[in-house]
């Protein structure tokens, strides 16, 4: 067990030991430097083409009745040329491509337009009191043009990034330190969410190879013991990590964690402290320094107040519109099921709503007339490991039915339901009363918030999730839901609608 008086860091820059640590992670890995290099030039084409478009366009576009002198077309050029390094070193002073920010996460997003606003909001105000045509001109139309270009490519960037982590490479590589019970817990988590770049490759424990039981259940979990809590920097050497991510443990006392983050100064290695907190979104958490000690502050759940007020007008709106536009779709659909299949065209159903209310629920029907009478003779068959029933290829669905299902197109109805109240855009997926049933009390905390027509269940996997999985993040959801997270998984939804996965 590590003692906070046997921990000893050597002091920065001296000895052998300093030299030793120094040599374990002084060198970044070369995805890192790939990736940021790739950053680097893609941003600076946008920032170039957004001034290019801004000196063809907005300098003179074309109402002048004489042509501009070459001194002019000269002082255009240079402006804009001086005015691009100034917006490449502002991406570069607000930490826009920092690696702790890339990849995951709003900050990167909030870095690339706070460094743009900053920038333009000074060259508006040097415009404005000097009367200079021409940065006015590049305010106008360079600013927003290369503000949304510069959040798309980084938008792209990331996807291409998200699919080499997937692919199993360009992640950051980690050394766990604490307790076998949370080491394996967030190893499971970082496991889990590959495209965050986070890949595990070896455990510190409190006893390290000297605890069999600790050990076992650990290299169970695939998980490499490589040493014990005295023995970190050792096995940040022999892992070749370039990430110490250290969870409660008994051993690792606050002088014994400030005196492992002074061994590791000067490595090159991250120290990252995972709270006993999961499952908590980060506008949720606030850090405040109480006596010097770093608290974690977590604000209680939203479910009442503006919010939801702004929620429910903000369903009723959109719903009215998408029902307006996609009525064609509609009325193709319910026309498609009434002349492929006898039976009505909508699929009306009990589900449990908000605080446990049941409701009907509206689909266009994709089954059988007697599919509810089928179900006992095909719960055999079930394909899903908790109290849902999943049946990729189920004989109750029709063909018409298949498509629509693939495409999720049979849940438009569910927008009248939207526009009932008794449904939300986003929200947890909505549950049969025979599903509630056998609810566990935590699984009953999906009930604290309208079921939605989309969540994200749906931009997650739908079908191919596990029980556990769908739980957790409907969960997590409730918990910390946004009209900002709500948008973003409606903008996930339409990717995960059009490629068709996890429905059947």
């Amino acid at each position: 067990m590590l003692e906070a008086e046997t921990f000893v860091a050597p002091r920065s820059g001296t000895g052998p030991a300093a030299d030793e640590a120094s040599s374990v992670a002084s060198r970044r890995p070369a995805w890192l430097r790939t990736f940021g290099l790739t950053l680097v030039v893609a941003d600076l084409v946008v920032v170039v083409v957004a001034m290019t478009v801004a000196v063809v366009v907005g300098f003179d576009g074309g109402r002048s009745a004489e042509p501009l002198s070459g001194e002019d077309v000269l002082s255009q050029r240079w402006l804009a040329a001086l005015l691009a390094i100034a917006w490449m070193s502002s991406l570069s002073l607000h930490l826009s491509r920092d690696r702790r920010v890339v990849g995951t996460g709003p900050d990167e997003y909030k870095r690339v337009v706070t460094a743009s606003v900053r920038l333009f909001g000074l060259v508006a105000i040097i415009a404005y009191l000097g009367s200079a045509p021409y940065a006015r001109a590049l305010v106008a139309i360079a600013f927003p043009l290369g503000t949304v270009g510069l959040l798309v490519e980084r938008w792209v960037a990331r996807k291409w990034l998200h699919s080499r982590r997937r692919r199993g490479g360009w992640a950051h590589r980690v050394l766990v330190v604490g307790s076998p019970d949370n080491v394996r817990h967030l190893a499971a988590e970082l496991t889990r969410e590959k495209y965050a770049g986070f890949e595990v490759v070896g455990v510190c424990l409190p006893g390290g190879a000297d605890e069999p039981v600790a050990v076992t259940t650990a290299e169970a979990a695939g998980l490499p013991v490589v040493g014990s809590l005295n023995t970190v920097v050792d096995a940040v050497r022999a892992t070749g990590a370039d990430t110490v991510a250290v969870v409660p443990s008994v051993g690792l006392t606050p002088t014994a964690l400030r005196r492992l983050g002074w061994t590791l100064e000067g490595t090159g290695t991250d120290l990252v402290v995972a709270p006993a907190l999961t499952d908590v979104a980060g506008p949720r958490v606030h850090v405040r320094p109480v006596a010097g000690l770093p608290l974690l502050h977590v604000e209680p759940p939203q479910y009442e107040g503006p919010m939801r007020v702004a929620k429910g007008v903000f369903d009723r709106v959109v719903g009215s519109v998408l029902v307006l536009a996609l009525s064609p779709v509609l009325v193709s659909i319910a026309l498609a099921v009434k002349l492929t299949s006898k039976g009505p065209v909508f699929f009306r159903q009990q589900r449990v709503g908000r605080d446990g209310k049941t409701f009907t629920v509206f689909k266009f029907r994709s089954m059988v007339v007697d599919a509810e009478q089928m179900l006992a003779t095909l719960a055999a068959k079930n394909e899903h490991d908790g109290v849902l029933f999943k049946m990729r290829e189920d004989p109750r669905v029709t063909k018409v039915g298949r498509f629509i299902r693939r495409y999720s197109l049979d849940e438009l109805p569910q927008l009248f339901n939207v526009l009932r109240g008794e449904m939300s855009l986003v929200g947890p997926r909505p549950p049969l009363p025979s599903e509630v049933e056998r609810y566990a009390f935590d699984v009953r905390r999906r009930l604290l918030v309208k079921p939605g027509m989309t969540g994200l269940w749906q931009v997650s996997g739908r079908s191919d999730l596990s029980w556990e999985d769908t739980v957790r993040l409907d969960l997590y959801y409730v918990e910390n839901w946004s009209m900002t997270a709500d948008l973003l998984i409606l903008w996930k939804t339409l990717a995960a609608v059009v490629r068709g996965s996890g429905a059947y």
